[in-house]
């Protein structure tokens, strides 16, 4: 307590004892008036010594509080001027009418009388936005901004140690990442083993130079597998290199005509080590899921960054997989009291050709099937196949529209999704959440984008279509399989259309599948007379390939004009036919569609994976054979993000 407060109390203590001992005197004066005088005289003593006291009290409050208002003045003052804290007033056009030392120890130049804008462009941003601060970089060091917009006053806090040790930390993070041999059993099968062991030799001499060179610690854990443990820093080098591993262990092993390729998942960010190997382990699987030879990052947060995959994904030899798969789909089937299949929306002869084999599936285990299909969103050629399915009584009776079918669900229905594996591109992505058992059989390289909790998943990307897919899984179903012949041409028509008439993305098991088909009775010539023609479309793509011009290193870029629109099928026909042209090595062609939206569609040879190119525009699709859909924006502007996109993929960039 403060030394004039105590004093104060001791005069409230006086007085009270001055006013008793009054009346005591008083009383006393009437029975000892000697007594009563010598007491007065000492009441007088003490009266005077409390006015004393009392002078003097005011006097020290007095002095108290002039020394109290100076050292509170003094205080603003060194806070103001010399604490390490940047103070600035601006006026209501976001002009510097005032600041501190500190922030004219910042700006070199005199700010007073200076727009906001002057001393830093983001700065004066975020003044507009509804932001409570903003971190800034003004010269070498690192600042908080707090604003205090009623006053017009901005706080510059110091950062820039905090900002170093931040730093410091992200890169002294670790790294957790899965290499796997994509093909490594498929190529060594059979072959002797002092081959083997120098092309295993070999690869591994690769993997230690990279993993040396990087300061990785590096350790084989099977026989196509290894494990490496690393820091964020040396990601981030890695990542400016865009994995070039993946080219030299390809290459090396291509002289020896053994060409080997490699996946790799990485697990970053901030986690546990277990959460960082799953997160590797979850990034292995997508880049597998996408035809490997490419690399994955995921962080905890979510996103994803691609390396690589500049080759086609290689074709397993094996069938056992696809016997496995049609068992299991078969048991799926029999627990099932219907079956629902659905392909993407504006389906194309693939995704009914699948569906079609699916429905057959069902049939052959004794059960209810239906397709989903908005007869409302079909394109031209899909329009002529339905023609011929309505013909069909048996067939046309399983086609029902999106409504029906959410009608038709119940607790125990299967949904079966082909040739998609995004939510977004179903057709009824209600089916999606009312119904708990789905399966996904695909053939596009896995998105980001995926459809959750799927009971079963069957995507092989090397696959010419889904179409052959499903041929495969028919061929395994225990009971005899017999296609009728709309039923086979339906399949036959998905893979013809999906290869090109079996000109790209064709292995040997696309044949097998073909031979099978044929055998079953499905007819090419009604496939042609499906995939015929009309003389307004021909001249439309004509129209498109005519504005075509070639933007840079033999890519070819197409604009339709504003007023016209034209089908996906249309789009797709004139990026293939542009890429027959002589110099071109990738084509994009853009149009609106009938529903407001702008496609690109994008083909390439192999040197140009264009399904990175449209990932960054929210698309998928294969190295050779993309597109996406942009919604909101005209054909000037997707054209831009286009080329956007195109530049960052040749001078590099991170796919997130």
């Amino acid at each position: 307590m403060p030394e004039f407060l105590m004093k104060r109390l001791h005069g409230y203590h006086i007085i009270a004892i001055f006013t008793v001992a009054v009346i005591f005197i008083g009383i006393l004066m009437i029975y000892q008036w000697v007594i009563g005088l010598l007491g007065l005289m000492i009441i007088a003593l003490l009266l005077f010594y409390t006015i004393q006291a009392k002078r003097t009290f005011k006097k020290e409050i007095e002095e108290y509080i002039s020394t109290l208002s100076y050292r509170v003045n003094k205080a603003g003052e060194e806070a103001v001027t010399k604490l390490p804290i940047g103070i600035l007033l601006y006026n209501e056009d976001k002009v510097i009418l005032w600041a501190n030392p500190m922030v004219m120890s910042i700006i070199e130049d005199d700010c007073i009388g200076q727009p906001i804008a002057k001393i830093d462009e983001e700065l004066h941003t975020a003044l507009g936005l509804d932001l409570k601060e903003v971190t800034i970089q003004l010269g070498e060091n690192v600042f908080r901004a707090t604003f205090k917009r009623e006053e017009r006053l901005i706080y510059f806090f110091d950062i820039t140690e905090e900002s170093k040790v931040k730093k410091m930390y992200e890169k002294e993070q670790t790294v957790i990442a899965i290499i796997y041999l994509d093909n490594y059993d498929e190529v060594t099968q059979g072959m002797e083993d002092q081959i083997r062991s120098k092309l295993m030799s070999q690869v591994t001499s690769i993997l230690n130079r990279w993993s040396k060179d990087h300061g990785i610690f590096l350790r084989r854990t099977s026989s196509d597998r290894f494990l490496a443990i690393f820091r964020q820093e040396v990601l981030e080098e890695i990542e400016e290199t865009k994995f070039d591993l993946l080219d030299e262990v390809r290459e090396a092993t291509a002289r020896e005509k053994i060409p080997i390729t490699l996946s790799i998942g990485v697990g970053s960010g901030q986690g546990s080590l277990q959460e960082l190997g799953t997160l590797a382990q979850s990034s292995l699987d997508l880049a597998l899921g996408r035809g490997g030879d490419q690399v994955a990052i995921k962080q905890k947060n979510g996103k994803v960054r691609f390396y690589g995959g500049k080759s086609n994904a290689v074709e397993k030899r094996t069938r056992v997989r696809a016997r496995v798969i049609s068992h299991a789909i078969r048991d799926f089937i029999l627990e099932s009291d219907r079956i629902m299949i659905m392909g993407h929306i504006n389906p194309d002869m693939d995704s009914i050709g699948a569906s079609i084999g699916v429905l057959k599936l069902a049939e052959l285990s004794g059960k209810e099937g239906y397709i989903v299909l908005d007869p409302n969103n079909i394109s031209r050629d899909v329009g002529k196949l339905m023609e011929e399915v309505e013909k069909h009584d048996r067939l046309w009776a399983h086609f029902i529209s999106p409504e029906e079918a959410l009608e038709e669900v119940t607790s125990n229905t299967l949904l079966v999704v082909v040739d998609t594996h995004k939510p977004s591109l179903v057709i009824e992505p209600k089916l999606l959440e009312r119904i708990d058992r789905v399966i996904v059989i695909d053939h596009h390289r896995r998105g980001e984008e995926f459809i959750n909790e799927a009971v079963l998943v069957y995507m092989e990307p090397y696959a010419s279509s889904t179409a052959e897919l499903i041929t495969e899984l028919l061929e395994y179903q225990p009971k005899q399989t017999k296609l009728d012949l709309l039923e086979a041409t339906a399949l036959l028509a998905g893979i013809i259309v999906d290869t090109k008439s079996f000109a790209v993305r064709t292995g040997s098991r696309t044949f097998d599948a073909a031979s099978y088909l044929r055998s079953q009775g499905a007819d090419p010539s009604l496939v042609q007379n499906l995939l015929k023609q009309d003389l307004d479309q021909y001249i439309k793509r004509s129209r498109l390939i005519e504005s075509a011009h070639i933007y840079r290193n033999g890519i070819a870029v197409a604009k339709g004009h504003p007023d016209e629109v034209c089908s996906q099928v249309l789009i797709a026909q004139a990026a293939d036919t542009l890429l027959s042209m002589n110099g071109v090595v990738a084509s994009f062609v853009i149009s609106k569609r009938k529903d407001g939206a702008v496609s690109i569609s994008a083909r390439s040879l192999g040197k140009v994976n264009v399904q990175l190119i449209m990932e960054r525009l929210d698309g998928g699709g294969h190295l050779s054979n993309a597109a996406t859909q942009l919604g909101d924006v005209t054909l000037d502007e997707a054209e831009q993000l286009l080329k956007e996109k195109i530049d960052e993929y040749f001078e590099g960039g991170k796919t997130e």
